[in-house]
Order: structure tokens, then C-alpha cells, then sequence
């Protein structure tokens, strides 16, 4: 075990370590999270390294500051996804030395605590305050369950806990009950809405319908592509633009989709950069995340991301997506798993401007509550409240110590 810093943590100038057990070489939600986590804390006066395993070495990495544990990559399939980890039990001698280098940290913030090798390691020898954030949702919760046992005493050494929605709430707690602190995922809503160079294809006056993400099943788009033919029929100028990675084993089924459906001008764009995803969303009309699965996204990035860029975004009505806008004023919501409902709610938008125009102007004002600046300074208002509690209780048993000691 690696002991803490003996002396008193400064609440100004924090040492913390965030971890990750996702490659970091490779973008993700999780990466992302850190990343700017990192980025506010350091520009706040806290010192901050981050543990990781990564394919790349660090040095090519956008991120500074990343140490990476291990270069060898497993995937994963998970929750729909590839999960790419770092699964050697070799790692052990290098955790321990980033652990201890420099005098320690007052804090280790793990992210999805639970998953294999890395961060389980790291919460074996890790005696700052230790905190969890969870990240993922699914239907069941059968592979915690099913390693309970297993991982138990991994979870009891977690001082505090972070879900990112209710929703990932939910999954953890059905295995591992427990208080969890809801602190969002983020958004930079400046970035996403300072106006970028419109996208050419989609200038003009037809009506651009977005979807942006992978194309994996969990995330809606063949729902989608049916409710085009219906959208099609009564708006023939509305275009689809999907945004996103993609094989060619999925770009085929789509375009066969289409072709059934008669339409054959969808715009397919495959990977595409932080700045040209900002320039597509501010030039669609719609953006919509038909997400299929009721508890398989924990939250909206990808409608906060729409909202921040000034677009009117239609979206499933399922927990994660529903905790950007609870009240459903800032997203146009839709029964999931609903071709002809989803139709309905694009077809809503193109019809009545005005209505488009007011979830643009609510999503704009909602999205602010996401900034990381607000993510951050909750993360790190926890982080104290955490490091209080554990001198308070240290000085309190000093105290009762001392009492016995007087008393014999």
C-alpha cells in the first residue's frame, strides 16, 4: 500500500490523480471527461497527473500529463462497444512507483473502478482518498453481480462515489448500494457555439436531418434511416447527414436501408474532427439521437453538444437521454424504439419553425448547467468535503487516543 502524503492536504493546490482504464490514445467519453477535468484543475493551481493505459506513446498525445501504465491493448466487447484495456498484472510495479513519486496525492479519482486490471490495482495500494466516478448503464447488472464477490472489498475502499446520471445510479447501485454523489458528464457550451465555417453540402435551403455518433446498433440509427422514408414523404427536401465512424460492413447496410426506402442523397462523412463535428452541428437543422435500448446510454453527450451548437435536437425518451432536460423543454423527446413517433418529432420541427426556434433558444440557456467549469468545481467541492471528513475523523481519533493514553 502507498501511503498518503503526511502532510495536510492544501485545498489550493491539490495533488490529484485521475485514472482511466480505457486506452487513452483513443478518444472516448471517459477520456474526454478527464481530460477536461485535468485541463480546469491544472489551470486552477492543482497538480494533476493521469494514469492510464495508452497504444500511443504519451508524448504524441493531445492530453499532457498522461503516464501510461501499459502500451499492451486488449478490446473488449462491451455494452454495445468495443472497450479497449489494459488487462496485465504486470502493472503493479509501475502503479506503485507513479503512486509514490513526487510525495503522493491527497486524492486518486478512478473512473469506472470496477472495470479490469488497472484501476482495481491501483485501489489495492492507493491510501489517499479514493473516489469512483461510474460512467456506464445497461440493461442488467448481471456482470456485477456475478463477480460481487470478487470485487466487494475493491468497492469498500471507495471513500466517495460520483455517478454521472441517475441512470448510472441505478445500474451500479443494484449490485453495490450505496450514497453516490450525481455529478454530470461536461460540455464546453463557448466552444461548441462560436461560429464555425458552414459545411457546404449542407448550405441552401433544404433541411438538414443530423446523426451523429457510431454506427452501432444502441445508438438508433437504422431507427433513424426507417423514419427518413415516412419524414421523406411529406418533407422530399429533407436530407440525411450521418456524422460518425463507421466499416464498411455498416455504411453497405445503410445504404441498402436507404435504397429500399428510395432515398440515395444521404450524406455519409465517417470520422470526423473536434472542429468539423462543431461546423456540422451548427449547420443542421435537426439533430437527432435515436439511441435504442432503454437503460444502454447513461447520458446526452451528443445533445448537449447539439444544444450548445444552437441546434434543435429531437431525441429518445430514455433515462440518461431525459436527465439533460427533465422537463423536456429544452429536447424534443420521443417514445424509443418508435420509427413512426420519431418521424413525428422531426417532422414537428421542419413544420413549425417557431417551435424549433424556442427548443434552440431552451437548449441554449440548459446547456450552460453542463459547462466544465460547473462540472469541475463540483467534482472538486467533493473532493474537499472528502478530505474534511477523513481529518476530522483522524483528529477524532487522535483525540480518544490521547484520552486513554492520559487516562492510563
Amino acid at each position: 500500500m502507498i501511503e498518503s502524503p503526511s502532510r495536510p492536504a492544501d485545498p489550493e493546490r491539490l495533488r490529484v490523480c485521475l485514472v482511466s482504464p480505457y486506452d487513452f490514445a483513443v478518444p472516448g467519453g471517459v477520456g474526454a471527461h478527464i481530460s477536461n477535468l485535468a485541463r480546469i484543475f491544472r489551470r486552477r493551481g492543482h497538480f494533476v497527473k493521469i494514469m492510464a493505459p495508452s497504444s500511443a506513446p504519451v508524448g504524441n498525445l493531445d492530453t499532457p500529463g498522461v503516464v501510461g501504465i501499459s502500451r499492451t491493448i486488449v478490446p473488449v466487447r462491451s455494452n454495445g462497444s468495443i472497450a479497449r484495456l489494459a488487462l496485465s498484472p504486470r502493472m503493479r510495479p509501475a502503479i506503485e512507483r507513479e503512486l509514490a513519486e513526487d510525495g503522493g496525492f491527497d486524492v486518486v479519482h478512478i473512473h469506472e473502478p470496477m472495470a479490469p486490471v488497472l484501476p482495481l490495482q491501483v485501489l489495492r495500494l492507493s491510501s489517499a482518498i479514493n473516489i469512483g466516478t461510474f460512467h456506464a448503464t445497461r440493461k442488467t447488472s448481471t456482470v456485477y453481480r456475478a463477480y460481487k464477490p470478487l470485487l466487494e472489498g475493491f468497492h469498500r475502499r471507495l471513500d466517495g462515489k460520483i455517478a454521472v446520471s441517475v441512470a448510472a445510479r441505478d445500474f451500479v447501485w443494484r449490485a453495490f448500494p450505496g450514497e453516490y454523489r450525481i455529478i454530470p458528464n461536461g460540455i464546453d457550451p463557448e466552444w461548441f457555439g462560436t461560429p464555425a465555417e458552414p459545411i457546404a453540402e449542407m448550405a441552401g435551403s433544404r433541411p438538414a436531418i443530423m446523426f451523429l455518433g457510431r454506427m452501432e446498433k444502441r445508438k438508433g440509427l437504422p431507427l433513424l434511416l426507417d423514419a427518413m422514408a415516412t419524414v421523406r414523404r411529406l418533407r422530399p427536401d429533407a436530407r440525411l447527414v450521418v456524422v460518425g465512424a463507421y466499416d464498411q460492413g455498416q455504411l453497405q447496410r445503410a445504404r441498402r436501408r436507404l435504397q429500399r426506402a428510395g432515398i440515395q442523397d444521404t450524406i455519409f462523412t465517417g470520422r470526423v474532427s473536434e472542429d468539423e463535428k462543431r461546423a456540422y452541428l451548427q449547420s443542421a437543422d435537426i439533430l437527432v439521437a435515436p439511441a435504442q435500448g432503454s437503460a444502454r446510454e447513461s447520458q446526452g453527450i451528443v445533445l448537449m453538444e447539439g444544444m450548445a451548437a444552437g441546434t434543435p435536437v429531437v431525441a429518445s425518451d430514455i433515462p440518461g437521454y431525459r436527465t439533460v432536460s427533465p422537463d423536456g423543454s429544452a429536447v424534443l423527446y420521443c417514445a424509443p424504439d418508435d420509427k413512426r413517433a420519431l418521424a413525428r418529432g422531426i417532422l414537428r420541427l421542419l413544420q413549425h419553425p417557431g417551435t424549433a426556434d424556442r427548443f434552440r433558444r431552451a437548449g441554449r440557456q440548459r446547456v450552460n448547467d453542463f459547462s466544465w467549469e460547473v462540472v469541475a468545481t463540483r467534482v472538486y467541492d467533493y473532493y474537499v468535503e472528502l478530505l474534511r471528513a477523513r481529518s476530522r475523523i483522524q483528529s477524532e481519533n487522535l483525540g480518544t487516543t490521547a484520552g486513554r493514553a492520559i487516562g492510563n
